[in-house]
């Protein structure tokens, strides 16, 4: 093959081996890949959920597609655990600093012509902030839903983190993500069997 090659899409494939949770004895390891996905899922659904129960106009491809990258940057710079990312303000805003030269760079992997493209992607725009707070509050879902998993295997070591993660859920303030608290999380709690029965019940 000829041509100059370009290395975006190969770095994109390393999001499989960056750990998360790296300070938590975990008894399912997640990378971030696992993560990123359900982070778009959740994020296309409070989209839909803002859509058609809240009067909103969001695009929910878009969204879903912002969820899906939202973490990339990691692959440069590390999944860096909650408690020191957020200790202070200096540190949050110089993590945040990194992150943006980090998104930089992943976009330089791309040719020219396509760089605008995922620009929009990987580069959150002040218009889109709205869209971006339906993110923050999918990634927050998704790490509770890990609690969850945690606690249902047995695993203790999660429980402060879920109190957390619940309480400035809250904080956050986003009716969608509330719709979803309200009727979507019990369900995790259920096992395979149950939710087999669940959705047979659904649609009798």
């Amino acid at each position: 093959m000829s041509g100059t090659e370009h290395s975006f899409f190969a770095m994109m494939s390393r999001m499989k081996y960056i750990n998360r949770w790296a300070l938590m004895r975990n008894s399912v390891e997640e990378n971030i890949s696992e993560h990123s996905l359900e982070v778009a899922m959740l994020s296309h659904g409070l989209a839909v959920l803002g859509n058609l129960r809240l009067g909103k106009e969001y695009d929910p491809d878009h969204v879903a597609v912002l969820g899906m990258f939202h973490d990339c940057t990691e692959i440069i710079t590390g999944d860096m655990p909650t408690p020191i990312k957020y200790q202070n303000e200096q540190i949050q805003s110089a993590y945040k600093q990194i992150e943006k030269g980090a998104a930089y760079r992943l976009l330089n992997m791309l040719p020219k012509d396509l760089q605008e493209e995922y620009r929009k992607v990987l580069i959150p725009r002040s218009e889109e902030e709205q869209a971006w707070k339906l993110v923050k509050a999918a990634d927050k879902l998704s790490a509770l839903i890990k609690c969850i998993e945690e606690e249902k295997a047995g695993n203790q070591e999660f429980r402060s983190a879920k109190v957390s993660l619940e309480k400035s859920l809250r904080e956050l303030e986003c009716p969608e993500a509330d719709l979803f608290y309200q009727e979507f999380l019990s369900s995790y709690y259920q096992t395979l069997d149950e939710l087999q029965v669940a959705g047979q019940r659904s649609m009798c």
